[in-house]
């Protein structure tokens, strides 16, 4: 037995900083910042991630993404969960199956590796999970986030890490200070909240931004003839020119002035408000309006 979980005399064994260490220079590993890999050192920490997805006590199909050198992975897998883990690193993706056949055997045949880089992965290679839990590549956190909510309509729930700023602009409420453009794409998808502050100190390389978890659950989008590529669209017209009122953002968006009234007096929308006021059903119901005829077709 090693030293990174001595109290655990049977099943999976965690990683820390020893082993993370040992298991990196076996692979002539060293963390770079390109693809945000900074692994997690401490045992106590992916209990707590575990314990804050909320995962079913019978076991869910857990995404993954990033697991690295796989102490996120090992502690999934010993709470019974299976794991499809999404790594772009050919290196990191080879060497965790051998990883996790060392430190949790009666584990392995739960853990599927799909090679692959997450911004850009489809739903037939992750097949259907229940749940996603990751550390996620704090330089492409949200369009990851974002492409993985779109593409798997299965996955009911999920929490995720990233870096403390994104955290808050992920699960800001309209109105607030930050949110903006992830706020509202996240919120066509699901109730997002912050779930907790997590220290560099857990972390190696240790990362010179503080991190935080964010936790989800999906529900239905709101109702709308538009597609849901217009109704990005329309948040990002309505962002783009953050201290300006809705109807002047939009300007772009639909530059014939007297349509975009128009689509706003259908939309039961106040063209005075500014973007930020609006939540995902006023965004959409913009977008619907003008998908109707109401106004003319958005020049995008």
């Amino acid at each position: 037995m090693t030293s990174a979980d001595s109290s655990t005399s049977a099943g999976p064994r965690l990683l820390g900083p020893a082993e993370v260490r040992s298991l990196a220079a076996s692979l002539g590993l060293r963390p770079t910042k390109q693809r945000g890999q900074n692994f997690v050192i401490d045992p106590n920490t992916v209990r707590r991630i575990v314990r804050a997805a909320e995962l079913a006590p019978a076991g869910e199909t857990v995404l993954e993404i990033g697991p690295g050198l796989g102490s996120l992975t090992l502690a999934l897998l010993a709470e019974g969960h299976r794991v499809t883990a999404v790594e772009i690193d050919p290196v990191l993706a080879a060497a965790l199956p051998g990883t996790v056949s060392e430190f949790a055997p009666g584990q392995a045949s739960a853990l599927t590796v799909v090679e692959a880089d997450a911004m850009a992965v489809s739903a037939e290679e992750i097949g259907a999970p229940d749940a996603c839990v990751a550390n996620l590549p704090y330089n492409v956190s949200v369009p990851v986030l974002l492409h993985l909510l779109a593409i798997a309509p299965t996955m009911r729930h999920g929490l995720v890490m990233v870096q403390s700023e994104v955290a808050d602009r992920l699960a800001a409420p309209p109105g607030s200070r930050t949110y903006g453009v992830p706020s509202a794409k996240a919120a066509w998808y699901a109730e997002v909240r912050r779930a907790g502050p997590i220290g560099r100190n857990v972390f190696w390389p240790a990362p010179n931004v503080d991190s935080g978890l964010v936790a989800f659950s999906r529900r239905p989008a709101p109702e709308t003839v538009a597609t849901r590529e217009e109704v990005f669209a329309v948040i990002e017209g309505a962002f783009s020119q953050r201290r300006k009122t809705i109807r002047s953002a939009l300007a772009r968006w639909m530059p014939d002035r007297a349509r975009l009234d128009a689509v706003f007096k259908a939309a039961g929308i106040d063209p005075m408000l500014r973007g930020e006021m609006l939540g995902i059903e006023d965004f959409a119901r913009i977008a619907g309006a003008a998908h109707q005829g109401q106004g003319a077709t958005p020049d995008q």
